[in-house]
């Protein structure tokens, strides 16, 4: 397994739709895999592949408490299938948008449809903070970030901080 570099915003990479995956093979479980252990390593809950440089609609999560056995999930090509009416609000952060946070509302329960490390088809029904998790990774496959839900205005702020961070980390690299 290897680390992978995280992108960052603002980078149009993350702003771009993936491609389905065809099957899950070894490449797409090593891809997987690796994506694990980089979210681990960052420390976070959920990676979308898009965030370390692949176009491919491949996510990662893991919302088990500190202290409790790990939970990875791997899922290709996931989809929503239904989802709630009932909202739920929750404060979500980014590993591609570090440090920042902001309250999304989504869905508070979806069905999922996807593909998993066996290349089987899968239905699994989720909520709280899980639903709220897998469709924020979902979310990076069609090129949204959290921060597209928020109004305009904090939009701006943080994207406007990330690129002054970015300019920075470019000059003291240079």
């Amino acid at each position: 397994m290897a680390l992978l570099p995280i992108i960052t915003a603002p980078d149009p990479r993350l702003k771009t739709v993936a491609s389905r995956v065809d099957a899950v093979d070894d490449d797409i479980r090593r891809l997987m895999d690796d994506m694990l252990e980089t979210m681990y390593a960052a420390p976070g809950v959920g990676l979308a592949a898009p965030q370390v440089g692949i176009s491919k609609r491949v996510i990662v999560v893991d919302v088990a408490r500190t202290g409790d056995a790990p939970e990875p999930m791997q899922m290709a090509n996931p989809e929503i299938i239904e989802a709630s009416s009932e909202r739920s609000t929750v404060e979500e952060g980014c590993l591609s948008l570090p440090e920042h946070f902001a309250e999304v509302k989504r869905p508070e329960r979806v069905r999922i449809r996807y593909l998993d490390r066996e290349n089987e088809i899968r239905e699994r029904d989720m909520d709280g903070f899980l639903a709220t998790c897998i469709q924020h990774e979902m979310d990076h496959l069609d090129g949204i970030l959290f921060v597209d839900h928020i109004s305009g205005l904090k939009r701006g702020m943080i994207m406007r901080k990330l690129t002054k961070l970015k300019k920075q980390d470019v000059k003291a690299g240079a």
